[in-house]
């Protein structure tokens, strides 16, 4: 299995990050990574290249570090509250909690924006009330963990037992007819 030098032109995920220069077996790179555009042959004149416009980013990116890092302190710190329809008497939500509802919620409480896509929930599908943990890909090698809590977007009215009896003989009287 011959390996290749490749330098990458935007963030691959699982191989690299952009200008990094990253060996990768010849075919991903002759068939999938240099025909997409996501990478181009490292040859001394590339590699020449791509280090002179590393040295010209290098002031901007550890001003997108720091940023980043003040991003994930902010949503290390944050509780959000995620509101959703919810069934009466169960606690069940109508349908599931997704990474947009959560981007949302962030959006609302805290006036900063993520992208649904950079959120990941670890449990799959969320479908009751409680608290749940959620974790975001800031840049690169940073990461926040959040939790967030999912509740009814309305006041959950206290059904009694005997209410709900009464319900019930009602619907069966309205069978039975």
């Amino acid at each position: 299995m011959a390996l290749v030098e490749v330098i990458l032109k935007q963030d691959v995920p699982k191989v690299g990050y952009k200008y990094d220069t990253v060996k990768v077996k010849a075919g991903y790179a002759r068939n999938f990574l240099i025909p997409k555009g996501y990478a181009i042959p490292a040859t001394t004149s590339n590699k020449k290249m791509y280090q002179e416009i590393k040295k010209q980013r290098s002031a901007k990116e550890e001003k997108t570090l720091a940023d980043a890092k003040a991003l994930a302190e902010k949503l290390n710190q944050v509780r959000l509250i995620v509101k959703t329809k919810v069934a009466q008497n169960t606690g069940r939500i109508y349908g599931s909690v997704t990474t947009a509802m959560i981007a949302d919620a962030i959006l609302d409480q805290y006036k900063f924006e993520v992208d649904r896509k950079t959120i990941s929930i670890p449990d799959e599908h969320i479908k009751q009330i409680g608290i749940y943990k959620a974790k975001a890909h800031i840049y690169r090698d940073i990461y926040a963990e959040f939790e967030f809590e999912v509740v009814s977007d309305e006041p959950i009215a206290e059904i009694s037992d005997e209410h709900t009896a009464e319900i019930n003989n009602q619907q069966q009287e309205n069978n039975q007819e």
